[in-house]
Formats: structure tokens, sequence, C-alpha cells
């Protein structure tokens, strides 16, 4: 049974969780009162633009409030953006627009840039040109020059849908500059003109080229090349300026690359996927840095003042990521997590200064590679592209890279279950660490075999005034038998840099994802054997056999290797199994391959207990017991001055 302190403690726990609940519901109510509130005032002074921001905000934080949808669409009729119909579960968040269905055939006029030199560019025929190779198809549109959509050709969904990294009317690229008489120009509304007729690609045999211009007049213009090669997820990407330095702002030494996507959801467990999802950026010839994943924030804002070499969307398994072969000027960056939307992951936006001369313009050389976070993949593109693997940090990233990966690629290029991939790695890591372990185990197994000793111990002291009586003779005990208690540490201690080790590699290792083995479907998720009709807090509304299994075998292995503690510490005893269980609810969410790994672990260290307890025979040790119990006990110089220490502090309270 529990004693008063621990039923206190776990009534504590759950009183907290509950209020905390409560509290956050009842900020986000206020926060969305207030929102509304100040959207109304906006909207009554005619500030439509921020009043639609702030209706937005507020939609966010409460969907499904046909109020305040209503309200949006009247103000993109009164700003002319009625094609933006939104309803009350439309995917939002503050400071970014409704992502529409489709685009509007024919935009509508640009007040700013009507009057500007590409004003002729505000209209025109939207159309697709399609560039592709064994790997990569993309669609690239006329209006915004941009690229439309991009699909990789060897994934699809969970659902078995095409894998599409973004969709078009969820994205925004271009250049925003200023002209010589101080219009705006934003290149991702403009139509630009196809300089040829053909409107397909494909790169089989040799590198394709897809060009696009710009035009202010027949001689003057900004030409955007894609170039993509036969076998890459890189695309190379060019801008040239042509004859057009008298056209712009003379005083600009940048020109701003506005690069805006929402991520749609991809994979089974949304969960996992957005924990992953985020922004990273590697600075001008230094390391990578980026916002932190698992960080569970609403919005995340940076601006980098110092130069970069290239950004990164990244989510779960692939990303997009904007290079440059010289460096980009500054950067800002912002992330908004899209709560409510049963499509969308997060909202990115990147505005990145570009170096430019306007009195003599310079062509711009850009890459974009959208594909798979697979590590050697990105490795061989090199600019440290491969550190958008997630394998953590110092030591953990260095097990993964130079130990974990060469043996998992190894095993690979003669093994195609995964599964028997994962149950060989793991054979192979407990072999390695064995011969550092084996006296460890040797160490628990006679702790066990002096179990009972310790358990009389533990009756002839039973008051916790006799703690330290306790200790004493139970210390006493271990050392007449030759037995380091601390011994017994080690093989947990060996073994944590490679369970966190692991616990980086399997969630976002992409040669699991959608790889089954027995009753899992994708070892990249988790495995459900039942779907639950409610959610349980943390735990899901699905049961994991893995996570059972890893659970079960935890509890095993501590029973086996006597880590629990005696029958006189229940208390104790409920808490330390209260640690197998607070795993089991929260991995049940994570990939099945590492809960996988983990209960394989739990059973191979079983087994490495039983063979040490072979090599121990209990007659021996309770002989050399006996033998040392005649003579006298040498103590060590750290337990004189321990007992000297307890000494002193009984006659100072005598005092």
């Amino acid at each position: 049974m529990m004693d008063k302190n621990t039923i206190t403690g776990l009534i504590l726990i759950f009183l907290i969780f509950i209020g905390f609940s409560i509290y956050n519901n009842h900020r986000l109510e206020k926060i969305y009162k207030s929102k509304v509130v100040l959207a109304d005032s906006l909207y009554e002074a005619g500030d439509y633009e921020k009043a639609r921001a702030e209706y937005m905000y507020a939609l966010n934080l409460r969907p499904n409030n046909p109020e305040v949808a209503i309200k949006i669409n009247d103000i993109n009729r009164l700003l002319g953006n009625d094609t933006m119909r939104v309803s009350a579960d439309t995917v939002m968040t503050q400071n970014t627009q409704a992502v529409p269905l489709k685009s509007p055939a024919t935009p509508v006029p640009d007040t700013l840039t009507a009057s500007g030199i590409f004003g002729s560019a505000l209209k025109g025929v939207q159309d697709y040109i399609t560039l592709e190779n064994d790997l990569l198809e993309l669609k690239i549109s006329l209006k915004g020059g941009r690229i439309y959509s991009a699909r990789l050709k060897e994934y699809t969904t969970h659902d078995g849908k095409p894998l599409i990294l973004f969709d078009g009317d969820s994205t925004v690229f271009g250049f925003n500059f200023f002209t010589v008489d101080n219009k705006p120009v934003r290149t991702n509304d403009l139509y630009f003109s196809p300089v040829s007729d053909e409107r397909h690609f494909t790169a089989d045999k040799q590198p394709e080229s897809v060009s696009l211009r710009l035009y202010s007049d027949s001689s003057r213009y900004i030409m955007y090349t894609y170039t993509l090669a036969p076998g890459k997820y890189m695309v190379e990407f060019k801008v040239d300026f042509v004859s057009i330095s008298d056209l712009v702002a003379q005083n600009q030494n940048t020109i701003t690359l506005d690069w805006r996507m929402y991520i749609p959801q991809k994979e089974k467990g949304r969960q996992n996927e957005e924990n992953y999802t985020t922004i990273k950026y590697k600075y001008y010839q230094d390391e990578v840095d980026g916002f932190r994943e698992r960080a569970g924030k609403e919005t995340e804002k940076a601006d980098i003042p110092t130069r970069l070499s290239w950004i990164a969307f990244k989510d779960q398994f692939f990303s997009s990521v904007l290079i440059t072969n010289d460096f980009f000027q500054n950067a800002s960056l912002t992330s908004n997590r899209l709560v409510t939307s049963p499509n969308y992951i997060k909202h990115f936006t990147a505005e990145a200064g570009v170096p430019f001369n306007a009195l003599n313009p310079q062509a711009l050389e850009l890459k974009m590679y959208m594909g798979p976070n697979h590590f050697n993949t990105l490795r061989r593109e090199g600019m440290d592209l491969d550190q958008l693997v997630t394998l953590g940090k110092n030591i953990i990233r260095w097990i993964n890279q130079y130990l974990i990966i060469p043996i998992f690629n190894w095993l690979n290029k003669y093994i195609g279950n995964y599964g028997i991939i994962i149950l060989i790695l793991t054979i192979i890591i407990k072999i390695i660490l064995f011969p550092l372990t084996f006296k460890s185990y040797q160490s628990q197994a006679k702790m066990q075999v002096l179990k009972p000793l310790v358990d009389e111990i533990s009756k002839k002291y039973p008051h916790r005034e006799d703690a330290m009586k306790k200790q004493q003779a139970t210390m006493e005990l271990y050392k007449r038998a030759g037995i380091n208690p601390l011994g017994g540490c080690l093989p947990t201690l060996l073994q944590f840099p490679i369970l966190f080790a692991m616990f980086r590699f399997f969630p976002t290792s992409i040669e699991l994802r959608q790889e089954a083995f027995l009753w899992a479907k994708d070892l990249s998720t988790y495995d459900s054997i039942l779907t639950l009709p409610f959610t349980i807090p943390i735990y899901g509304n699905h049961v994991s056999l893995f996570t059972l299994l890893m659970t079960a075998s935890t509890i095993l292995t501590m029973k086996m290797s006597g880590q629990t503690p005696g029958q006189d510490q229940p208390g104790m005893k409920v808490m330390m199994y209260m640690m197998p269980v607070m795993f089991m609810l929260i991995l049940n969410n994570f990939s099945a391959g590492l809960t996988y790994y983990y209960f394989l672990a739990n059973i191979l260290t079983y087994g490495q207990n039983m063979i040490s307890k072979r090599f121990i025979n209990a007659e021996e040790v309770l002989a050399r017991l006996e033998e040392n119990k005649k003579k006298p006990l040498k103590k060590s110089r750290w337990q004189q001055r321990l007992e000297e220490a307890a000494k002193a502090r009984g006659i100072q309270y005598k005092r």
C-alpha cells in the first residue's frame, strides 16, 4: 500500500494538472475576447486590414465561430478580395491570410503597383510549366514565376496520396523592392512570360531548364531560370536583372526575398510530425541553428541581423531549403502552429535581405533543395544540410552519426525487413557493451543472493530514525561479501547515451517511414491495436502494443536486477513502478520502431542478467561472507570521515 505522503503527492499533481487546464482555457478565452473587441473597434474606425488580422487571430483561438468568419468575409468584400471566402473552420493564423482553395483567374488590381513600371504584368493568363526528373516533379506557375507545387515521386502520404511538399495557393515566393518612382513591386503578384512555348520538360538524360521573364518592356525584364538535373532533389535557381538599373531605386543595397509556406500534414501521427516541424538556418561560414524542436509554442519569431547561407522549412521527414551561393544579408523568420487546421501543421514565413547593387544589378544564383531528410543524401549535397536530420547534440549525435547509422545502413544492404534490422542492431549494440557490463551484471547477481540478508537488516531497523544504522549495516554486509553496490548502476549509465541516441534516431529516420513489421503498419509512427472512443490526457486515443510490451519488459528487468525497493518501502516501490507507467503514457504516440527497440533492449538485458547469474555460485558468496565475518572489517578513509562527521553532529545535538 502507498503511504500517506505518496498519496498526498499524487493528489497534488492531479489538482495542479486540472488547475492548469482551467487556467489555460480561461486565459485563451480572455485573449479571444480582447482580440474581438480590438477588431470591432478597428472595423468601426475603418482600419480594415488590421481589423481582419485581429479577427483571424481570434478565429484561430476559438474556431467554429460564424460571427467572426462573417466579419472577415465582409472585410474581404470591402477590400476587393471577395474571392477569399472563409468559413468558421478555415485555417487562420496571426498576420496571415486565409488559404483559398483556388487562385482567381484574374487578380484584383493592386493600387500600389498598378502605376509602377511592371503595371502591364498585373494581368495575365494563369498557366503552368512542368519540370521533372526521376525523383521530383515541379509545377511552375506563370503568376509569380514561382514553383507552384513540388511532388516527390518516390513517396506518398500516410493515406496513399501523392506527397506534395507544398501546394501553390498556400505559398508565397518572390522579391519585393522599390522602383525609381518609389512604387513597391512584389513579383509574387505579377505574371511572367515563358521564354519557350513548351510546357513540359523532363530531365531524364541531361539537365533541363525553364526560363520565365517579368517584362517592364521588351528590352527590360527580370528573368527566372530553374534547372533540374537527373537523380537530384536540388534545383538551380538563377535570377537575372536585364537593363533595369534605371528602373529601381538607386539607394537600395538589398532587395527582400519573401518566402511563406503552409506545411501540410503528411504523416498519421500529427503530434510527432508537429514536434519535428520547424525552421532551421545556417549562419554564413558558421554553424546551423533554428527554432527548437518539440518547443510546443504557438508562435515563434527571430530577427537575424547577421549573414545566412541557407534557410530551411522542415518537417518530420522532408524539407524545402533555400540556399544562396553568396549569402543572405539578414532575415526575419516566423513560425505559427495551426492548432485548428485539419490539413496543415504550421505556417512559416521568411523575409531575407539579398545583396543588390542598383547601379549594376548582378545575377542572383540560388538553389532549392526539395526532398527527404535522408542523412546520406543531404550529406552529399554538403553545406551542413545533414544537420536537418534530428540526431541530437554532442555525444548523442556522435553515436548516431558514427555508430548507429553506419551499422543500420550496412544491415540495410543485406536485409529488407526493418523489424529484423532493428533486432540485429540491438543485438550488436548489446554485444559491444557486454564486456563493459559483465562485471556489473555479476555484482547485481551477487546482491540478489544477499537480498534475504538485506531484508533481515530492514526488519531489524524498521524505524526511520534507524535509517543510518540500517545503511551502515547493509554496506558492511556488502563489503564483507566483496560486493561494490555502485557497480550495479554501471550498465544503466552505459546504456543511457545509446537510449537517448535511439530516442533521437527512430522518430525522424526516413528509412522506417511506411515500413511495416508484424502488426505495426508504419514503424515511423505509433502502432495501434485498438482505437479508444475517448482520449486520455498524454496517452491519446489508441493502444500501442509495442509500448505495452516495452512497459512490461521494463518492470520485468527491474525485478530481475533487484532495483525494486523492499517490502518496508511500499511508497518508494509504487514510485519506482510509476516511472515505466509514465514512459508508457508519453511514448504511446511515438515511433513504433523506438518502443520496439526499447522492448528488445529490455529482453536482451534480462537475458544477459540470466547468463551472468550462471557464473555466480551462491554458496561461494555466502561462504566468503561467513569467512570475512571472522575478520576485523577494515574501514576506508571515506567511511572513517563519514563516521567522524556523524559523531560530531551527535555531540553538537547533545549540547
